[in-house]
């Protein structure tokens, strides 16, 4: 499930009677919790599952495992190990969103299960067809006995909206037998330091790389309905490791030349200059 980083200006606001005016949320850098986290993604999936899945699922397909807004394929980088030994495994994508992902894992011969915290994305789910269990859970907490999984992976899911993503890798250790895999793409890190703007404007520098204030969009209340956390390289790697996992790869995919589309801040004009994925490949140990 793909979604790009917030913007760091706030919508523009309209002037009424009385003064600004807004229906749209307000957009801000301040820090969020994992409850808020969690209570504002829900809410904020549920209701834009159906418009996400309108615009994006043509890309994303019904039974495509796509990586990033690139358009990198599990098909041909085979990150989770060789298509020919998913046969048989048991594989739990996390952030499913509507289960492209482990569509074509079963398509496999593997043995998925997709999480996701949106009840509104697993009914898409449903809606395209999944012969195998969509369960709706909190990342954070994960509804499985310990080493139950053979692998593990996510697709731009989960881990931008989790205020604790150190729990969550811990947590997937926790359900993965030794010496399973654990594969997550999120937006690249380098990307928090740039506007999210396709054009020219993304090109410049604007806030610190280093700044981990969650972006946060709130209501006229200032109650978060959006948030979405940084971590940097190092943050991902100290946590993988803590979590007991061994890092064996990092994949930063070019932007490739076929891809001409636009996905929020993602464009050939920023991909041929900055990267805009990262992919960690781990081991349990």
């Amino acid at each position: 499930m793909i979604q790009a980083p917030g913007a760091e200006v706030p919508e523009e606001q309209s002037e009424g009677p009385d003064g600004p005016e807004t229906d749209e949320p307000e957009a801000t850098r301040r820090t969020a919790d994992n409850t808020e986290s969690i209570r504002a993604n829900r809410g904020w999936w549920d209701g834009n599952a159906d418009e996400y899945q309108v615009e994006h699922g043509d890309f994303l397909g019904d039974d495509r495992f796509v990586w990033g807004p690139e358009g990198l394929d599990e098909e041909d980088v085979r990150l989770l190990g060789p298509t020919e030994a998913l046969k048989g495994l048991s594989v739990l994508e996390i952030g499913a969103g509507a289960a492209q992902c482990s569509r074509w894992l079963a398509a496999q011969g593997a043995r998925p299960v997709a999480l996701d915290l949106s009840y509104r994305q697993l009914q898409h789910g449903r809606r395209i067809g999944a012969g195998f269990p969509l369960v709706q859970a909190d990342a954070t907490a994960l509804p499985f006995a310990d080493g139950g999984f053979d692998l593990a992976c996510s697709a731009y899911g989960a881990l931008p909206f989790v205020a604790d993503t150190a729990r969550v890798m811990r947590e997937v250790r926790r359900v993965l037998r030794p010496g399973g895999r654990w594969v997550f793409s999120v937006t690249h890190p380098v990307r928090w330091a740039f506007p999210d703007e396709p054009g020219p404007e993304g090109l410049t520098a604007a806030s610190s790389y280093f700044d981990r204030t969650p972006y946060v969009e709130q209501d006229e209340q200032g109650r978060a309905v959006y948030v979405e956390h940084h971590r940097t390289l190092g943050d991902r790697v100290r946590e993988i490791a803590g979590a007991g996992f061994r890092l064996v790869d990092l994949v930063e995919p070019e932007w490739p030349v076929w891809n001409q589309q636009e996905w929020g801040g993602w464009s050939p004009l920023r991909g041929r200059l900055l990267p805009g994925t990262a992919i960690f490949v781990c081991v349990a140990g």
